[in-house]
């Protein structure tokens, strides 16, 4: 979706470049510089919505608990305590 404000963008410059009047062409100008600002929000919320983990990911307090005394055990030399994995 956010690519169509850039293409618009794009055919509102084109006017303004075109245009004889120039109240047409602020106008147009302004116009585009909205859709372009619009564009770069857009492709800004898609990256970032892209890249942002998976909640269902994300370790629990008691698993990170239970990582921990296995990493403290494996620290101290002792065996790490025999606990099934969790499941998410």
């Amino acid at each position: 979706m956010h690519w169509l404000f850039l293409l618009l963008a794009l055919a509102a410059m084109a006017v303004a470049l075109k245009t004889a009047s120039v109240a047409l062409m602020v106008v147009c100008l302004l116009v585009s510089l909205a859709l372009f600002v619009a564009w770069i929000m857009g492709w800004y919320a898609a990256r970032i919505g892209s890249s942002s983990r998976d909640e269902s990911q994300m370790i629990d307090p008691m698993e990170l608990r239970r990582l921990r005394e296995i990493a403290e055990a494996r620290k101290a030399g002792l065996q790490p305590p025999v606990e099934p994995p969790a499941q998410s």
